[in-house]
């Protein structure tokens, strides 16, 4: 007998009934703000060329690796899955029976985000009322197959339909922007604030100078900046107009990610040195962490210089399964936490710009030990660094709330950047800012019962960490208002960083 599928009104709010009472008044506060998504990894052909999704598991388990990183845990071949290799080819396989191996696993997301989220997708979005089983399959595969063939279902009917205000893409420092560009031509893509899509500057690649085919991102920056890269001024004077490119499309973040958060500069001979080797083919991992942490310096000077504001996702071991990687590529749901260091690491950048006009610093990190430790006293001390939400393996109820409390009472909430859902996934993202929503109104419930907050100062606050925090952090308020501006809920100042 199929259970139902039903989402409980109170899902994810406290239990104490004072609690649950105030945390109701915030999430009903939140609940109806436009999503604001400054950091995701959707792919903007997706929106650009609007075509009909082809069936559920292209949309609902194919681009979400948290989905199939869990049924691979429990000896799914990603090939059953459909998932595509390294190569580019993928198995022969017939959608819907990938869809009856997810049905027959939805018991492994009991107490994971993903479940919440795809409970979310599949009541809110498709009306399904059964609880996905192999009973089920063939009856849910059929009805969201139906309104995926439906004008309402197409990307930017959804786009509209989702309540997205903005929606940043990421993009390699080398990828040519066609679909940002024609965005920028169609009147679709115009909201009150700006382009409702945009694209961010991802330099990761041209920083791994160890990779067998750096030399050749480098002629292909080079190319696409209208100059060759032959030595490291010409390499910085070609990221420099590349960086133009993705601002004239409306970027207003750039993207890094290390392992970790080391950052100095290498005296002008090595880095010179070090340049030369790695357009030889010759770099090795020593003089990629050095490089590293040398481009992130200049990244932030340029920064610094440019407006972007430069996001910092640090912490996490890469491609941790090396058959897997071999087989599908990057991305698979093989990558696995890190402990890090932040304190000293980020010392040379925070010294020459942590307090520098026109500088942003947005971090992340997959290392929660840092979250009071660190990166709360280092956000509450400095005016361009800002602290990203609880990322990746932490975007979950528990996750999130660990991040409030470990965080809030150095950092305070005006110190951080909001939430971003930071998917692949399109469909899940309504779903992550519900999810966010219900998490924060939680933790602000508790305050109010505390008498530590009063409820109106909650809800302020929750609409500030639901909306306001994000345009913020990343300058979204600077296309439409000019200088930016902090507000923390009693006064409004400006903070010294220029936009």
């Amino acid at each position: 007998m199929p259970s139902p599928l039903r989402l409980h009104p109170d899902r994810f709010l406290p239990p104490d009934p004072a609690e649950r009472t105030a945390a109701r008044a915030v999430y009903g506060e939140t609940a109806g703000l436009p999503i604001v998504s400054p950091h995701g990894h959707v792919d903007p052909a997706l929106l650009s060329e609007n075509r009909p999704f082809p069936e559920p598991t292209g949309l609902l388990i194919t681009p979400d690796h948290y989905v199939f990183r869990m049924l691979h845990s429990r000896a799914v071949d990603l090939d059953a899955l459909g998932i595509p290799r390294a190569d580019g080819s993928r198995a022969e396989v017939d959608p819907r029976v990938v869809w009856r191996t997810f049905c027959a696993h939805w018991h492994l997301f009991a107490g994971t985000p993903t479940r919440a989220w795809l409970e979310y997708v599949l009541h809110e979005l498709f009306g399904v009322r059964e609880t996905p089983s192999i009973e089920t399959a063939d009856q849910l595969y059929d009805q969201i197959a139906e309104r995926l063939a439906s004008p309402e279902y197409q990307p930017r009917a959804l786009f509209d339909r989702f309540g997205i205000e903005t929606l940043a893409t990421t993009d390699a420092a080398t990828a040519p922007l066609d679909h940002h560009a024609a965005l920028a031509d169609d009147d679709w893509n115009t909201g009150p604030a700006g382009p409702r899509v945009i694209p961010t500057f991802r330099p990761d690649a041209l920083t791994q100078v160890s990779r067998p085919d750096w030399p050749a991102l480098a002629a292909r920056l080079g190319e696409l900046a209208g100059g060759a890269v032959e030595d490291y001024a010409s390499f910085i004077a070609a990221l420099r107009h590349r960086r133009a490119d993705f601002r004239a499309l409306g970027a207003v973040a750039a993207d890094h990610g290390a392992a970790t958060p080391q950052t100095g500069r290498l005296p002008d001979a090595e880095r010179d040195a070090l340049f030369a080797r790695a357009l030889a083919g010759e770099a090795t991992e020593a003089d990629e962490a050095a490089f590293t942490a040398h481009m992130l310096m200049a990244f932030a000077q340029m920064s610094a210089e440019d407006g972007l504001v430069m996001q910092l996702h640090v912490g996490c071991f890469r491609n941790h399964d090396a058959p897997l990687f071999e087989r599908f590529g990057a991305d698979k749901g093989a990558d696995v936490p890190l402990a890090t260091e932040f304190t000293r690491s980020l010392r040379p950048l925070l010294s020459e710009f942590g307090s520098a006009p026109g500088f942003r610093l947005i971090a992340f990190t997959l290392d929660e030990s840092t979250y009071a430790r660190e990166l709360a006293p280092l956000a509450g001390h400095y005016p361009g660094l800002v602290l990203g939400p609880a990322w990746w393996f932490h975007d979950s109820v528990e996750g999130m709330l660990r991040y409030r409390e470990r965080t809030t009472e150095t950092a305070g909430f005006y110190n951080t950047a909001g939430f971003n859902d930071d998917t692949r996934a399109f469909c899940s993202i309504p779903a992550r800012h519900d999810l966010a929503r219900r998490v924060d109104a939680h933790y602000l419930g508790r305050l109010v019962a505390r008498h530590q907050l009063s409820l109106t100062e909650a809800r302020e606050i929750g609409r500030a960490l639901a909306y306001d925090l994000p345009r913020q952090a990343y300058r979204l308020d600077a296309r439409e208002s000019g200088p930016d501006v902090r507000t923390d809920g009693v006064h409004v100042h400006t903070d010294g960083v220029a936009s």
